[in-house]
């Protein structure tokens, strides 16, 4: 019996072995998207919005036909109900229609590069925490919040931190893809992982797929669909361990798209570091014509055309970036009668000669407390749902911004494909 269970036991771990082989395999058996599926958000999103012209102009497209857009971007994926960098939640993105996927790329302790939003996140994105073995490299072990046991307040919140650079390749794809959340009360690592918020859900959650950077690229491409990678800021010092310098990490995201013969017009590479856009202008030119800078230069509001900040937006469309990428809040104001209008950072890029790439909508839950950080520059006309596409609206027409990042695809998607971008 023993020598029974034993074999059963090899096979078990052969054919799980096998099929972790397989679902790499598999991601060339995916399709480009021919019916997309947007479900009920977009409708519902239309009937909200207060503007009876605008209204009547989405809601007369409810029967479509609607089709593939690249002005509607998966942040992530759709990470507003998938666990993001995950490969159901790239799939189900490309379903609702977004052209182009992000991949945020960082590296392992052994250099391979892997879908993160950061270095430093695994604690709050994955099952790290549950695996024991795994928890005991992260840089910063779990541990739990102090609890005042009469009132019940939260003394000292719940803490951990876990890097894709604490693991190998081999150990990150042990992991499952999380909602991206963790509880600060928690007392456990079970309860610190469970956070995720009211307006989301763990519906989806049970498995996330994570990839390697060099798996989006052969799932993008088998999709049919646009690359935007961006590259991480690393959370560890540089040059990691001493020889991996930020050149070579920048070389490294372009090398596997060259590998992978991948057209450098379906590559939009990005990063909030100029230094790197730059490098890729400069020994890249092929994908340094697409390179985004994400813009984060004006986090207090201060932007003015006659703004000190260097460089300027002129100068940096003068160094060769063609495309700028500031958050949504940047791109708009109200003027006199509180109406949604381009703010001055958006007359200047335009001015500068650059396209505009904005970030990211379908991530602040109802708006009826007025949005949050993303839409902090009309908070005061911002109040229910359908706000969201009367600002969508005002950043596609008036901005004329080329695309957006979205956490939910299907919304870009149906706006993109009602007015014909």
């Amino acid at each position: 019996m023993k020598k029974i269970a034993l074999a059963l036991i090899v096979v078990v771990v052969a054919l799980i072995a096998a099929a972790a082989v397989m679902s790499q395999d598999d991601l060339t058996s995916y399709e480009p998207i021919e019916n997309v599926q947007l479900g009920p958000r977009p409708f519902y999103l239309a009937n909200d919005v207060d503007d009876e012209e605008l209204r009547e102009q989405l809601l007369a497209c409810a029967d479509g036909p609607f089709s593939v857009s690249q002005f509607s971007i998966g942040h992530r994926g759709a990470p507003m109900q998938f666990p993001e960098h995950t490969v159901e939640s790239y799939v189900a993105a490309a379903q609702m229609g977004a052209g182009i996927l992000e991949c945020d790329v960082t590296f392992t302790q052994d250099r391979e590069l892997v879908c993160r939003h950061a270095q430093c996140d695994l604690h709050t994105t994955t099952n790290i925490l549950a695996i024991p073995e795994l928890a005991a490299k992260c840089s910063q072990p779990f541990t739990p919040a102090v609890i005042d046991p009469e009132t019940g307040e939260v003394l000292e919140p719940a803490s951990a931190r876990c890097c894709t650079s604490d693991i190998t390749l081999e150990e990150f794809r042990m992991l499952e893809g999380k909602m991206d959340a963790f509880n600060p009360a928690g007392t456990t690592v079970e309860a610190y992982m469970d956070g995720t918020a009211n307006w989301r859900t763990d519906l989806y959650a049970q498995s996330g797929t994570l990839m390697t950077h060099a798996e989006s690229i052969e799932l993008f491409a088998a999709l049919g669909v646009g690359m935007t990678p961006e590259l991480k800021s690393p959370q560890v010092e540089m040059p990691f361990e001493g020889d991996y310098t930020q050149e070579d990490y920048a070389q490294q995201l372009i090398d596997e798209y060259v590998a992978a013969g991948i057209d450098p017009s379906s590559v939009w590479a990005q990063s909030f570091n100029l230094d790197d856009v730059l490098y890729w202008v400069e020994n890249a030119p092929e994908f340094g014509e697409q390179a985004v800078f994400l813009e984060s230069r004006y986090d207090d509001g201060s932007f003015a055309a006659d703004s000190q900040v260097e460089p300027s937006l002129q100068e940096i469309a003068d160094m060769g970036v063609n495309i700028i990428a500031p958050p949504l809040w940047y791109l708009l104001t109200l003027d006199e009668n509180n109406e949604i209008v381009p703010s001055e950072y958006a007359t200047a890029s335009t001015a500068a000669g650059m396209d505009i790439i904005t970030w990211t909508i379908e991530r602040s839950g109802t708006l009826a407390d007025g949005g949050g950080w993303y839409y902090q520059t009309t908070t005061p006309v911002i109040d229910n749902s359908g706000d969201m596409m009367e600002t969508l609206h005002v950043l596609a027409q008036d901005v004329g911004i080329i695309g957006i990042f979205s956490d939910w695809p299907a919304t870009t998607t149906y706006y993109a494909n009602c007015f014909g971008f």
